[in-house]
């Protein structure tokens, strides 16, 4: 039986056992003649729930590990196996192909050998998935009843509860961080690998990147690792090409919005740049290389530049600029609605004109959050390497 059966099975016995237990806390109010219970009928409902539904989640997960291994163990030691070849690429093609074909993923076999499999998969199938439905309804018959029985009119149901779902909340926590710690020691570990096998002086400083072990095969000066190609080209597009194209648009089209636009026209034009900003990054990607390059090609074909390719630093950056100038253009935006409207109206009112206020007044006063939204679209822009 598959862990999304399994699942819904412990959803609905969970069901069943929050109704069962909301129904015995009832009784246990009519039975006291309108007292107080010890804590609401709902938290016996979930005292009941919990008990049925984590047991059996538990099950599912368990089951969803041992069950393949059990299927296939069932299957190598019938008759219709003993034609398979010991060991190797041919035996486990066979056996997963007649899995496949026995689980309906596949219509049909392409091997001759894995065709006598395929009946054995399905009985073996049949019967775990069976043994499976059995031991969850079992366990949550037996779990449930244990429940049922413990509540009482005294019964501490909201202790219970709160504990379990305290004790929920920490599994979580300890999967999220668990997770991340799997990452760093994996990056660790491979670190370590790729250190001990090229020198870390050559891969800090080296010129020239070629990460092709097959051509090192006769000439091992061929494979390079030079890192500086990869530091200096994401600096090129991310914080210099990118940044030319978005911090002056981002700026003007957050000055224009505060000062000049009209309040409709802005509350159509603002709405659009954040609907920019959300578009995946995969998109502009495909955009860039799709649209954006070639077009940069032909353009540079057309006046004589025959050396240029598609494969252009200028057409990443340039699309990765419009992808952040919503990102500077909602900061500068912020940082020069929050100057104060003393400042402006008296620059205003000293004989300034509009432009020499934003230039001279509004401008230096926002300068630290603008210059904090464009560190920060410096970062998102390095750190975005899909349209690279």
């Amino acid at each position: 039986m598959s862990a999304s059966v399994l699942f819904l099975l412990a959803l609905g016995l969970g069901l069943a056992g929050w109704m069962a237990g909301r129904a015995r806390a009832w009784a246990f109010r009519k039975d006291t003649s309108g007292g107080r219970l010890a804590a609401l009928p709902n938290y016996h409902a979930w005292y009941v729930a919990l008990w049925i539904a984590v047991p059996v989640l538990l099950f599912a997960v368990l089951w969803s590990v041992l069950s393949p291994s059990l299927v296939m163990q069932s299957v190598l030691s019938s008759p219709a196996a003993s034609d398979l070849p010991a060991f190797g690429f041919q035996r486990d093609n066979m056996l997963r192909e007649a899995h496949a074909v026995a689980t309906g993923a596949a219509p049909a076999v392409f091997s001759d050998g894995a065709k006598p499999l395929i009946e054995p998969f399905r009985e073996a199938l049949a019967r775990y998935n069976l043994i499976g439905l059995i031991a969850a309804l079992l366990i949550a018959f037996a779990s449930g009843t244990l429940a049922f029985l413990r509540l009482k009119p005294d019964f501490a149901a909201r202790t219970k509860v709160e504990r379990a779902v305290m004790a929920l909340l920490l599994l979580a926590s300890l999967v999220a961080i668990l997770t991340t710690l799997g990452i760093v020691a994996s990056l660790v570990f491979e670190t370590i690998r790729f250190f001990g096998m090229v020198n870390p002086i050559d891969f800090l400083f080296g010129t020239h990147w070629n990460p092709d072990p097959m051509s090192g095969a006769d000439n091992p000066d061929a494979s390079r690792y030079g890192a500086i190609p990869l530091f200096w080209g994401t600096v090129f597009i991310g914080a210099i090409i990118a940044m030319v194209v978005a911090i002056p648009l981002g700026l003007m089209s957050a000055i224009y919005l505060t000062q000049y636009a009209d309040p409709r026209l802005r509350s159509w034009v603002k709405p659009a740049l954040e609907i920019l900003a959300g578009v995946p990054t995969v998109v502009y990607g495909y955009f860039a290389a799709l649209t954006v390059a070639p077009m940069i090609r032909d353009f540079a074909h057309m006046i004589g530049i025959t050396s240029a390719s598609s494969e252009s630093a200028l057409a990443a950056g340039v699309v990765m600029g419009v992808m952040i100038i919503p990102f500077v253009s909602s900061m500068a935006d912020d940082s020069i609605a929050a100057v104060p409207s003393a400042m402006r109206d008296g620059s205003l009112a000293m004989g300034a004109t509009r432009s020499e206020t934003i230039k001279r007044v509004l401008i230096p006063a926002a300068l630290p959050g603008i210059v904090a939204g464009i560190m920060l679209a410096v970062s998102r822009a390095i750190g975005e390497t899909m349209i690279v």
